[in-house]
């Protein structure tokens, strides 16, 4: 067990990583996936196998990702459209597909999904869904083109 972290009832996978600075509340994490330090994930996050999470990451409630996916460092995933401190709030799920990868930077706003093998590129705010193999930059995020089959056959291999 990491030192200085924090782990509150979560479900953690066979021959995961976890590093040191790192809060994980009622959250599932995959097999073989790495967390890297300073990484703070609220409860009912899902997180597939095999996954990469960089340091200065916040994941949070609401969020699912699937099985191959990176995670760049001091990516923010966000979960209502309109944040108060008192009052109602309503919760957007965010979902990551496999083999996507979310580069430094990136914030991510709730209720979107990221599709299969999708590219956003650091710094981007991503606002509205990401189509599979499309790589987005920017703010607010667009598409810049599509991976190739080629790219995506050298993400697997």
């Amino acid at each position: 067990m990491p030192e200085y972290a924090v782990i509150k009832k979560a479900k953690i996978g066979k021959n995961a990583k976890i590093y040191d600075q790192v809060n994980l509340y009622e959250c599932e994490i995959g097999d073989n996936t790495k967390i890297d330090a300073f990484v703070y994930i609220e409860g009912g996050v899902k997180i597939g196998k095999n996954v990469k999470i960089r340091p200065f990451t916040f994941i949070c409630e609401g969020v699912t990702i699937e099985d191959d996916v990176f995670i760049g460092p001091n990516v923010t995933f966000t979960n209502d459209v309109n944040p108060r401190v008192r009052g109602e709030w309503k919760l957007l799920k965010t979902t990551v597909k496999k083999g996507a990868s979310i580069g430094a930077g990136a914030v991510i706003l709730p209720g979107v999904t990221i599709g299969e093998y999708a590219l956003v590129g650091a710094g981007a705010v991503v606002t509205k869904d990401v189509p599979p193999k499309a790589i987005v930059v920017g703010n607010p995020a667009k598409i810049l083109r599509y991976r190739t089959d080629e790219e995506i056959k050298s993400l697997v291999e």
